[in-house]
Order: structure tokens, then C-alpha cells, then sequence
């Protein structure tokens, strides 16, 4: 239920109301585009480079017994506090606007360290998948709820029916993605427990710091669990930025806005129950064999991207994504969590936040040079081909987790 209670924040805050919001703001106050742009990506440049140093850290003192769950909140009543906070901010003033928002991103993937790493302890291994898929697909079902309530009521204030501005109404969807993260988030709290730890130390913060630093010394131990991290880097970083780069792909194709919107809810509609499906489908296939089904489907994403000309092919193609965005994101999960010693999966979570992060960098410059190079964005997305090629070569020599079980 917790993918169903913070997927709200990924849509409405992280891709579709906020940004919009940000910038109309930001634009109000005399901020060139450009600018405004540019000081978004600053944000999240900032909240990704605060998670990606204190990840692995955090996730190693969090294996202590008791200490997973604590952690889990804290990070959770951060980001819902500071979006419930964002409703709040003077008009006009759009640094605070962009200062609260680095801090909601913090919070919201902090606690999905913990989350993830929730994983181990709450089903056993054959189930892992199946587990990890539902809960994207409830996610994709509990985001595109309050974001066409919210979608309803910015429409409707705009029409003029009902009474207050757009800027209030907008403001009303940060409170509301709030209010949903919370209540939603309630079952986690209540039922959720720790089973898998570390006996405590007397200091644990100087016992993490050794536990980790043993991890690096043990990396050949390891080697597997890096190899899949490899893996997932490059072709995660190709999911991640056709993820946010679709929107303004279809701009240059000449989608209206109304449609990107459109699509953007349908896409997931159709990957609720398609998540769910590939869950289903490990226990027959292997989770291993399933990835690369989704790597394969993205491939061919991005082959049927470079001959896109028209609306229609546009909703083909975010329709062909619906089929595998939630399968591959779940599945690598659930494989990864199958992969590292359950006592120490948060610190390891922290290690593939990292690579998660890091990784939405590479995909976007490299979409960004190829098309500035050859003067079109179909290049551009036809280039992140590659990446889903090296991720599924460097996949190839991960090990089934049955197999290595032994060695942890």
C-alpha cells in the first residue's frame, strides 16, 4: 500500500503539477525560462547528490535491529510535510518554492530506501516478485486517482466554476498529494516490522562505518551484486529518461499539452495491471528472464520512436512503454533484494539508490548531445538503444539468485 500512498508525489509533484507551477511562478517573478529551467535541475541535481552520499550510510546503521522502520518514518514525514508545506509558500516567491520542493525529494526518496529494502522482511523469497509487482501496480493505479481530482480541480478553477484562482487550485493538488501520502502510508506504519538485522552495537554509528567499509573489502564476495548494479545502471538510466523526456518529445512532434496529459494518465491505467502481469510471469519465467523481456520492449521503444510522425503514433508508443515501465522497475527490485544478504539489505538499498540516481544522468546527456548533433530529437532517443544493449550484455553474467544464495 505504500506504493499506492507516495505514488501521488511522482506525478503530481515530481512530473506533471508542480513543474508547471514552479515555473509559471518563477516566470511571474522575472525569471528568464532558461533560468528557471536551469534552477529546477539545480534542485534536483541537490536532492540526488544529498541521497547518494548519505544512502549507503544511513542504510548501514538502519540494518541495526529497530532501526529500519524509524528511519522509514523519518524520511516519510520530511517529504509529506514539506509537500503538504509547498501549499503555503508566499506568492511569488519562488526560492522557497524551489528549496521546500529539494527537500520533499529528499524525503520522498529517502524513504524509499528503507521501503525497498522492507522487502526482504515482509514475504519470502518465491513471492518477491509477485510482492514488488503489485505494489506497482497499485502504485500506478493509487497516483492516477488524486491526480485527476487534482487535474479536475485546477480544470474547473479555470473555467471559472469553481470559486477561487487557478494558483489556489494548483496549490490545493500539493495538499491533497499530501494528505493521500499520509493516509495511505498508515498500513505501513501499523503492520509493517523488521525481521532481518544486525544485533546492535554499543556505537552503532562507528560499527556502521565498519560494516561498510567491510562490504568494500569483501567486494569479490559481492561481485554479483555489483554486476547486476552495473547492469541496472545503464539500462534503468534509458527507462529514466524516456520516462522524463517524453513530454517534451511529443511537444516536438506537436502533441498538445491537453493530449500529453491524456496520455501521461492513461499510461498508467494500462501499466497498473501490465506490472502485475510480469510479477506473474516471473514465477513462471524467472524474474531474470522477464527484465529482459522489458529491455527488449524498450528497445523496440526506441527503434519505433525514431519513425514516430503523428499524434497516433505518439499514443502507441506511450501505450508500448505502459507495458513494461512498472514490470522492469519491480522486477529489478525484487531481483536485487533477492540478491544481497537480507540483514544488510539497507545498506545495500542505499548502493542501488545511488546507481538509480546517478544513473538518470546519462541517459538525458546523451539524448541531449545526439540530438543537438544531428539536429533531431528521434536521433536522440534512438541513441538510448545502447544503453538497454550494454544493460542486458553486463545482465547476462548476473548469476540467478538461487545460486548464489549459498555465498551470503
Amino acid at each position: 500500500m505504500y506504493d499506492w500512498a507516495n505514488s501521488a508525489y511522482s506525478v503530481i509533484i515530481t512530473t506533471a503539477v508542480f513543474p508547471i507551477f514552479y515555473k509559471s511562478v518563477a516566470t511571474g517573478a522575472g525569471v528568464s525560462n532558461a533560468d528557471s529551467t536551469a534552477y529546477l535541475g539545480y534542485a534536483v541535481a541537490i536532492a540526488t547528490f544529498i541521497l547518494a552520499m548519505i544512502g549507503p550510510i544511513l542504510g548501514s546503521i538502519a540494518d541495526y535491529e529497530g532501526l529500519k522502520k524509524k528511519f522509514f518514518f523519518f524520511f516519510f514525514a520530511i517529504g509529506s510535510i514539506a509537500t503538504f508545506s509547498l501549499a503555503f509558500v508566499p506568492d511569488g516567491n519562488w526560492i522557497m518554492l524551489l528549496a521546500i520542493y529539494t527537500i520533499t525529494a529528499v524525503g520522498f526518496h529517502g524513504a524509499n530506501i528503507f521501503y525497498d529494502a522492507f522487502l526482504v522482511d515482509v514475504t519470502p523469497e518465491e513471492r518477491m516478485d509477485y510482492i514488488s509487482a503489485r505494489g506497482f501496480g497499485l502504485g500506478y493505479i493509487g497516483s492516477a486517482i488524486p491526480f485527476v481530482i487534482s487535474i479536475a480541480v485546477i480544470l474547473l478553477s479555470e473555467q471559472g466554476i469553481l470559486p477561487f484562482a487557478m494558483p489556489v487550485a494548483t496549490k490545493l493538488a500539493f495538499v491533497i498529494t499530501a494528505i493521500w501520502w499520509i493516509t495511505f502510508t498508515f498500513p505501513m506504519l501499523k503492520n509493517v516490522v523488521q525481521v532481518h538485522s544486525v544485533p546492535r552495537e554499543t556505537s552503532i554509528i562507528v560499527g556502521s562505518f565498519k560494516r561498510l567499509a567491510k562490504t568494500f573489502k569483501d567486494i569479490r564476495q559481492y561481485r554479483h551484486v555489483f554486476l547486476f548494479l552495473i547492469a541496472y545502471f545503464f539500462y534503468i538510466d534509458g527507462v529514466g529518461t524516456i520516462i522524463s523526456m517524453s513530454t517534451a518529445y511529443g511537444t516536438d512532434i506537436g502533441v498538445s499539452a491537453t493530449t500529453l496529459l491524456l496520455v501521461l494518465l492513461m499510461t498508467q491505467i494500462v501499466a497498473a495491471p501490465f506490472a502485475i502481469i510480469y510479477g506473474r510471469l516471473s514465477e513462471r519465467f524467472t524474474g531474470k528472464k522477464m527484465l529482459y523481456v522489458g529491455i527488449f520492449v524498450y528497445i523496440i521503444v526506441c527503434i519505433y520512436a525514431f519513425f514516430m510522425k503523428t499524434e497516433l503514433d505518439f499514443w502507441i508508443l506511450a501505450m508500448l512503454v505502459a507495458t513494461s515501465q512498472g514490470g522492469i522497475q519491480s522486477l529489478s527490485r525484487s531481483y536485487f533484494a533477492k540478491l544481497v544478504p537480507k540483514e544488510k539489505s539497507n545498506e545495500f538499498f542505499g548502493f542501488y539508490n545511488i546507481f538509480g540516481k546517478f544513473a538518470s544522468v546519462m541517459g538525458p546527456l546523451l539524448l541531449g548531445l545526439t540530438t543537438q548533433m544531428t539536429g533531431s530529437s528521434s536521433y536522440g532517443v534512438f541513441s538510448l538503444v545502447i544503453l538497454f544493449i550494454i544493460g542486458g550484455v553486463v545482465l547476462k553474467f548476473v548469476p540467478e539468485p538461487e545460486q548464489v544464495r549459498g555465498s551470503l
